[in-house]
């Protein structure tokens, strides 16, 4: 009876009733290249794709990135709401068109913006810090060729003012927007921008100088108030009009929070706008930004498009269309969820965890700090005898452990300098420091215990040059014993040790470029 049932029951399609790990879905090669013929069922499709994002690193552990890893969940909940939100639709969003506002004109009174009460600030919401550099450039690039041309004079060769150390979106915007990058040269031990040397390099075509609120090499910020100084003396002598960009990513929500006596803002008269990220010490996901004017004078009319065709008339000034709503939605949140005084306690927090982090690594003897007391709250650090191994090395053992910790080189004339860097953000704990230092002490013990990496480079270099040892059955270990314990060969190996030098001086250039073009975030 219950055979003759079975027989006459349809088949069924074995992938509704099988475990996923047991179906065809998991047993073929996941689409690369093109794509595929048919449809996946959804579980099927989602964990297939979760257990490769399993091979991501631990947000909460990726202490190379300043980018929030962390928010309540009430403001999760707002956030997936406001998915499927494209915030540029503003007639049919008009709610968050006003939080949008309301954000910027907070930012622009954070900065100490001379505004009156009820009046509008001068800003925009945009994706990251990034945009945000880009229009506030577009608006000084564009003021001084109306004002060359007004005045019949050439308007094609605009050049910028920066330090070395500045984020590679700086470089994007001189490359993409056709401007001339002058960049001020760091030195050893002084990492961020020369304001005396910024002003030299300045002449009649220079757009503006952009100074740093949180260098993203070593946190530290730059001396905003004498630049100012400078820059003014300059421009009365010269009958300039030069005017200042604060690039505050990174600290423009520490400062007004840790260090509010700190004059770097709109209390200068030189500095025209300031760029801050939302989604780093703004405590919002990835990727917000905001970009503000002292006044509206300062951002150029024709730069500002008028759209009517989603419903309603839409002043904006993006380079992008698009983009969801979310990011800036979870910013109100926090500005009102926070205030003044939660983000001073968050802050000052942050900066208490970096303090602590930093006094147990110089602990271990082996560091030197390369962040400054004053600035964002991070530790960079670089060893103080790199004979058997470098950063990059603490940085792979690092990784072992589930840290990441970014190591880079320095800007140019620094370049020599190699750092590592830990970001410490609100999520970053006491527990969690701790935990930090002592994988780092464990990192170096291993690495104490390897042979070092000089030794094996100049091994091997024996072996390649020298044709006896080539062509005899010694080993890369036999040679190594040797040149470690062999007095004779001392000489040798110093000879071999400044070439060997000289080839890592070349990996570090390289290195440096790399970590240019992909930037430091």
């Amino acid at each position: 009876m219950v055979l003759s049932e079975l027989k006459g029951m349809k088949e069924v399609d074995s992938s509704n009733v099988d475990s996923i790990y047991a179906s065809r879905y998991v047993q073929n090669e996941l689409p690369r290249w093109s794509l595929p013929e048919r449809e996946f069922p959804k579980d099927a499709a989602y964990q297939v794709i979760a257990d490769e994002l399993m091979l991501d690193g631990n947000p909460r552990l990726n202490f190379a990135s300043f980018v929030t890893t962390w928010m309540e969940p009430e403001c999760d909940k707002l956030m997936l709401g406001a998915l499927s939100k494209n915030y540029i639709d503003m007639d049919e969003y008009p709610i968050t068109t006003e939080l949008q506002d309301r954000c910027v004109n907070m930012i622009a009174r954070l900065f100490n913006a001379s505004l009156e009460e009820g009046q509008t600030a001068i800003g925009a919401g945009t994706v990251g810090s990034s945009e945000a550099i880009m229009l506030a450039g577009l608006a000084f690039k564009r003021k001084w060729q109306l004002e060359r041309k007004a005045k019949g004079l050439p308007f094609d060769k605009p050049n910028m003012v920066t330090g070395a150390n500045v984020h590679v979106v700086w470089e994007k915007f001189a490359n993409y927007f056709e401007v001339e990058l002058r960049a001020v040269k760091l030195r050893e031990d002084y990492y961020v921008m020369d304001p005396a040397k910024a002003v030299e390099m300045c002449d009649e075509n220079t757009i503006c100088v952009s100074a740093i609120l949180g260098s993203t090499y070593n946190g530290e910020f730059e001396d905003v108030e004498t630049l100012n100084n400078l820059l003014e003396k300059k421009n009365k002598e010269k009958g300039w009009h030069i005017p200042i960009h604060v690039d505050a990513a990174s600290g423009g929500f520490v400062a007004p929070f840790l260090y509010p006596d700190l004059v770097w803002d709109f209390r200068l008269p030189l500095v025209k706008s300031i760029n801050v990220s939302g989604h780093k010490y703004g405590l919002v996901y990835p990727g917000v930004g905001w970009v503000v004017w002292r006044s509206k004078e300062d951002l150029p009319e024709e730069l500002i498009f008028h759209v009517n065709y989603l419903g309603a008339d839409q002043p904006t000034f993006t380079l992008n269309f698009s983009k969801g709503a979310s990011q800036i939605i979870a910013q109100y949140y926090q500005f009102i969820r926070l205030g003044f005084e939660g983000y001073s306690k968050i802050i000052a927090n942050c900066a208490k965890n970096a303090k602590t982090l930093a006094e147990s690594i110089v602990a271990t003897g082996r560091f030197k700090l390369l962040s400054k007391p004053q600035g964002v709250p991070l530790v960079a650090f670089s060893l103080k005898d790199k004979r058997k191994f470098d950063e990059f090395d603490i940085a792979d053992g690092l990784r072992r452990h589930g840290w990441t910790v970014s190591a880079y080189t320095m800007a140019p004339d620094a370049q020599q300098t190699t750092l590592l860097r830990v970001v410490v953000r609100e999520d970053f704990s006491r527990g969690l420091s701790d935990r930090l230092v002592e994988d780092l002490k464990k990192v170096l013990k291993t690495l104490d215990s390897q042979p070092a990496k000089l030794v094996q480079a100049v091994a091997e270099v024996i072996q390649e040059q020298h044709h006896e040892l080539a062509n005899s059955n010694a080993t890369v270990e036999d040679i190594k014993q040797t040149v470690e314990h062999d007095v004779p060969f001392h000489e040798m190996v110093k000879k071999l040790s400044d070439a060997h030098n000289h080839r890592k001086k070349a990996q570090a250039h390289k290195l440096h470029s790399i970590h240019k073009t992909n930037g430091v975030c």
